[in-house]
């Protein structure tokens, strides 16, 4: 098992380029943390004062909507993957989301100052923050993009070259609720799929 220093150095230096030093100023601010299936990383309402990275898990990034109390699902976050509520973060204002753990998890976080001040060091952190603000913005215009320009079966293909196996591992209702769709349309996409493949 890999331990917090190994994963930060192969992780952040795939990412921004961080040197050995970079990750070795930063080691005193990460902690490993472990988070039980069905915790919350963060809830709504709460100011997400964290970023982390996943070493074990699923989470995913959902709201309740006001009218009918269900629950919609808009991201999920997988091994060696960021996890934040980033508008959250960076603002320093109450999340528009839960964020919850869908399996035991475990997870290397960083508070938000800590990272404030890693950003003001003569380091490859200014560069780190700025490509985690492109890749949070990114993911947030594919999303949208998703449902304007893709068919369902095209987003459960996206889904699962994003998180391999998460078909596996989480209920088939969280998968329908962040597709869009019912389940008898979730069974008949995988389905169709199956008979596809040689």
């Amino acid at each position: 098992m890999q331990s917090k220093q190994e994963v930060l150095n192969d992780v952040l230096g795939r990412f921004a380029d961080l040197s050995a030093n970079d990750v070795n100023i930063s080691l005193p601010y990460w902690r490993n943390r472990k988070i039980t299936k069905s915790d919350f990383f963060n809830m709504q309402n709460f100011v997400c004062t964290d970023l982390a990275l996943i070493t074990k898990g699923i989470f995913r990034i959902y709201f309740v909507h006001p009218e009918t109390q269900e629950e919609k699902n808009i991201y999920f976050f997988s091994e060696s993957q960021f996890l934040v509520s980033f508008r959250s973060f960076i603002n320093q204002y109450p999340c528009a989301y839960f964020i919850q753990a869908m399996e035991d998890a475990e997870i290397i976080s960083i508070n938000y100052n800590d990272l404030q001040y890693l950003y003001n060091t003569p380091t490859g952190w200014q560069r780190f923050g700025r490509l985690i603000a492109e890749l949070f913005f990114n993911l947030s215009q594919a999303r949208a993009e998703e449902f304007q320009f893709n068919t369902a079966e095209e987003r459960y293909l996206k889904m699962v070259a994003q998180h391999p196996n998460i078909v596996n591992r989480i209920p088939a209702y969280h998968i329908s609720s962040y597709l869009g769709i019912k389940n008898p349309s979730l069974t008949r996409i995988k389905k169709r799929l199956a008979q596809q493949k040689p």
